[in-house]
């Protein structure tokens, strides 16, 4: 029997308006009218909700440009751009016909828009036209930059505004309107004749193109039931109740009505017993109501401080119900500390942006690291024509740029999304003039970004924190010794001769070593980042020389944390240590940098421009803390007189249980064949010191990436938790070949939260591919 308070707002409903959006969550495409001439397609309803139908800049994308696309001097083609209906993709026009997929781009899928000659692009090929015709559309992850020159000033502006309107709109939307915007795209896709009814066949077409391969006699049904008018066709509120039916996720609905009882809605203290259960800190009767208010559909239900199963899915959708901590999103931890005392996100070879043998250098391969929150780039300097020192790959087929354009690139961009200190890391090949010419760009083009002197004069050797180094450029190279050799100068080791040596032979890197001298005037640049080669790890005893820097090979550093873990864990509490990739992986391929954290490494650099699940790892780590960059080390890998020793951890302190219930509208990973449908599984990974690391997967689901179910559990023994990632993967199961990555989430173990989650997913270049989603319940228990 239901109880009064649920009559009662049953009696009120018939009373009081109910918002649209929970009469019917998923609103129909609305038909031409015939009083806007037929201008109110089907598709454009997602602009509509958008509140984006009567924006000028957007009706003039949908009715698209001629751009002109640049590539180089003689490369230069005129394209349409169109926007579509669905307010979330791009239309191109392409010379040559290829797949449907391959003539589009999402707009969530930008990194940025640049206005003007600001791409690499722009600056070399686009002289010959105005700045203010000019843009440049930036992706995430390898996709090259699309260098553009509109007709107009004014249609250029019109793209720039444009496209930042429909960003931001995509950006603002919860979970829930991101899924019905996903819906209404391949309703659209699906209504083949564009009338806004549905016949079974698109029925079908529609449930392929969502990743669900539905019995036929199942999906019939379900049809017929939904076909009211009994027409053989849905339209309106029938095509409503066959989405809700498709879109219902009965493990959310179970959990809901344990709390909820007979009358299937939330009263405050009912949703607090829930919070409580769910491990959240700061769970009070206030905290529940704030989040009816903030996730509550229903205004009836809002007023009378209750939340219906649609509120309760909007906030476990939600980010406050996500997988990641909210309130680790944001700056969070002590930036006061000595840089030491950080993991700092590096990169190396940073100019590259494909393989170390032909791969072509950009500066924007440096714009894309800083876009990644990366802190520590490296410029591998070279003798140029005409006096200017250049970057590439030496002794490869890797194009070349000019130092100063990448100087350039770190003043204009270094800073974008975090305010903490930046390192350049030099490999040094130039000659003394021509290192002279470097010390001068780094000085007038960065001005008084760049660090100079020491901050503190009266402990000039201690090295400041990150908040004392905000917006600030540091300089790591070799540093002439205050006692120097007669002409002023002395011989250079370069950062990776041991690497040569194994690799080139003795008396080829002595020939090397012979060549390189160091520059007062670069010298003078060096201030907290002097490099020195890592011959011994001192005792703890030893004088420290926290402003020194070593930077060893990966297969060195294994090396020191296989024979001397604890040493040198304890040399990482002091100063800092630069790992970087053997000079073998031709292909620019990573190293697992979990090993190296482990052991305290600050400087763990890997190519950017190389995805996989080392880049994961590194995106995971560094996912935290506002995504700044630094994140604070361990406890245990700060004291100097530690004990721990990543090879040797100890018995087990924590229990990780994570029960994986579902997942929700996953990507079709071939969009060109619509019977391709995937068939998932979950697997979940903890990397940490060795004897946590460790891998359980569930078991696949056949035919379904629209709404898979498990309810499988995978239980984990941690001996150092503080530095364990937990990485979630989800792939597509092949009885024939390696199963094909569908999506991953990685984060830190500290950052997990406990209860029933959701889990965004990403993409292998790290992009969203929202709305898609694992639902988990996790549970830590610490002994």
């Amino acid at each position: 029997m239901l109880c009064g308070r649920w009559r009662y707002l049953r009696r009120r409903r018939d009373e009081t308006p109910v918002p649209a959006q929970v009469a019917a969550p998923l609103a129909l495409p609305t038909p031409p009218s015939p009083q806007d001439g037929g201008t109110k397609r089907p598709g454009l309803q997602a602009l509509k909700k958008m509140g984006l139908t009567e924006d000028e800049d957007v009706r003039a994308m949908l009715r698209g440009s001629r751009l002109c696309k640049i590539r180089s001097h003689t490369w230069q083609k005129e394209r349409l751009y169109r926007l579509q209906e669905d307010g979330a993709s791009i239309w191109f026009q392409r010379r040559f016909r290829r797949a449907p997929s391959q003539h589009i781009f999402f707009v969530q899928h930008i990194e940025a828009v640049r206005e003007g000659h600001q791409s690499e692009g722009l600056r070399r090929f686009g002289g010959a036209f105005e700045p203010a015709r000019c843009l440049t559309i930036a992706f995430k992850g390898r996709r090259k930059n699309l260098d553009l020159v509109a007709p107009t000033e004014e249609e250029a502006q019109r793209w720039v505004r444009g496209l930042a309107k429909l960003r931001s709109c995509l950006d603002a939307m919860s979970q829930r309107e991101r899924l019905d915007h996903w819906i209404h795209s391949y309703l659209h896709r699906a209504d083949s004749n564009q009338d806004s009814k549905m016949s079974f066949k698109e029925i079908k077409s529609l449930l392929r193109m969502v990743n669900v391969d539905m019995n036929d006699m199942y999906a019939y049904r379900l049809f017929k039931e939904c076909d009211r008018s009994n027409n053989k066709r849905l339209e309106g509120t029938e095509i409503e109740e066959f989405l809700r039916r498709l879109l219902k996720r009965p493990e959310l609905e179970e959990i809901f009505h344990r709390y909820s009882g007979e009358d299937r809605v939330l009263s405050a203290p009912e949703l607090l017993k829930f919070l409580e259960d769910q491990g959240e800190d700061g769970a009070t009767l206030a905290r529940a109501q704030q989040l009816i208010q903030n996730y509550e559909l229903n205004e009836t239900a809002k007023q009378h401080q209750l939340m219906t199963l649609d509120g309760f899915m909007m906030y476990l959708l939600s980010p406050e119900g996500a997988a990641l901590d909210p309130a680790h999103t944001c700056v969070f931890q002590d930036m006061d500390q000595p840089l030491a005392h950080y993991f700092i996100s590096s990169s190396h070879n940073t100019y590259l942006t494909d393989s170390q043998i032909g791969g072509p250098s950009s500066t924007e391969a440096y714009v894309r690291a800083f876009a990644q929150g990366c802190r520590c780039v490296e410029l591998d300097c070279w003798e140029g024509p005409g006096g200017e020192p250049i970057i590439y790959h030496g002794h490869t087929l890797t194009s070349k740029i000019l130092f100063r354009d990448v100087v350039q690139a770190v003043r204009d961009h270094a800073f974008t999304l975090s305010p903490y200190p930046v390192i350049l890391s030099l490999e040094n090949h130039c000659g003394l003039q021509q290192q002279a010419v470097m010390a001068h760009h780094l000085r007038t083009i960065l001005g008084d970004m760049l660090v100079t002197q020491a901050l503190d004069s009266q402990n000039p050797e201690e090295l400041p924190s990150p908040e004392q180094l905000k917006g600030r450029v540091l300089v790591k190279g070799k540093k002439l010794p205050a006692a120097r050799s007669e002409d002023g100068r002395i011989l250079s080791d370069r950062e990776e001769e041991e690497e040569e040596e194994e690799e080139e032979g003795v008396e080829a890197a002595e020939q090397r070593r012979q060549a390189k001298q160091i520059s007062p005037e670069l010298s003078a640049l060096v201030v907290y980042c002097c490099a020195t080669r890592l011959r011994t790890l001192c005792p703890a005893s030893a004088p420290h020389q926290p402003c020194q820097v070593s930077s060893l090979s990966e297969r060195k550093a294994k090396k020191l944390i296989r024979e001397a873990g604890n040493s040198f864990v304890r040399h990482n509490t002091r100063q800092l240590t630069r790992v970087y990739p053997l000079g073998l992986r031709m292909n620019s391929a990573n190293y697992s940098p979990q090993d190296m954290w482990n052991s305290g490494c600050q400087l763990v650099a890997l190519n950017f421009q190389t995805p996989g699940y080392e880049m994961d790892l590194n995106a995971g780590r560094f996912l935290v803390n506002g995504q700044c960059g630094y994140i604070l080390k361990p406890a245990c890998l700060r004291q100097p007189h530690t004990s721990f020793d990543p090879e040797c951890p100890g018995l087990p302190r924590t229990t990780l249980t994570i029960q994986v219930l579902t997942a929700q509208q996953l990507p079709k990973l071939n969009a060109e064949k619509p019977n391709s449908i995937v068939d998932p599984l979950v697997r979940v990974e903890i990397h940490g010191v060795p004897a946590d690391c460790a891998r359980k997967e569930t078991n696949y689901v056949l035919n379904n990436g629209f709404n898979p179910c498990w309810r499988q559990t995978l239980q984990f023994q941690l001996r150092a938790p503080e530095l364990v990632l937990v990485r979630f993967v989800v792939e597509d199961y092949d009885t024939t070949s390696p199963n094909d990555f569908v999506g991953q989430f990685t984060l830190p173990l500290n950052s997990l939260k406990q209860g029933y989650r959701h889990i965004h997913l990403l993409s292998k270049d790290g992009a969203s591919l929202s709305p898609a989603t694992l639902f988990v319940h996790i549970h830590i228990q610490h002994s």
